[in-house]
């Protein structure tokens, strides 16, 4: 599965997928649940990803406490705040990450934005295979899960096991 939907990305360009991401993001600008959000942790994308910085420029532009993951180690990421006006520098992955102390008051984060290769209706999640979200995604007790992709993305079922943690919902 994770072969066809990278194969199905790469039928994009880098501008077809920017303009593709700008309807999703509007999308999720306007979810009530973003909407009501203090604290919103979110992915900083990948180039074949839904591009989040119009959304995170509008959560720091609207006082939000915005969190990125950075990576610390094989398969394990923290959760670090986006300070405005401070660059974010290029992780162990070539992903833009915040610098400073790590964020741990996961019961303070209202809205989780999700990365994923692929998801389906129940909100099951297949990712890039790393397990980072996997890990991390448990400690999310209080927040809202949304996944965010592209339609293509979308698939009728995802195989998952009881101990993965599907999305509250999918935006495509």
């Amino acid at each position: 599965m994770r072969k066809a939907i990278r194969t199905a990305k790469r039928q994009f360009g880098a501008e077809e997928l920017r303009r593709r991401s700008q309807p999703l993001t509007q999308k999720l600008l306007g979810n009530r649940h973003v909407k009501m959000a203090h604290t919103v942790f979110i992915y900083a994308s990948l180039p074949d990803e839904v591009d989040t910085a119009p959304a995170i420029s509008s959560f720091l532009d609207e006082g939000k406490r915005v969190l990125l993951p950075a990576v610390i180690g094989d398969g394990v990421m923290e959760l670090r705040e986006v300070c405005p006006g401070k660059v974010l520098q290029k992780g162990a992955l070539g992903i833009s990450e915040p610098v400073g102390e790590p964020f741990t008051d996961f019961d303070a984060i209202d809205v989780a934005v999700v990365p994923g290769l692929s998801f389906d209706a129940r909100g099951a999640r297949l990712g890039r295979g790393k397990g980072y979200y996997d890990r991390m995604l448990p400690n999310l007790r209080n927040a809202w899960k949304i996944g965010l992709c592209f339609d293509f993305q979308m698939v009728p079922l995802v195989p998952s096991t009881e101990h993965d943690v599907r999305m509250d919902e999918v935006i495509f």
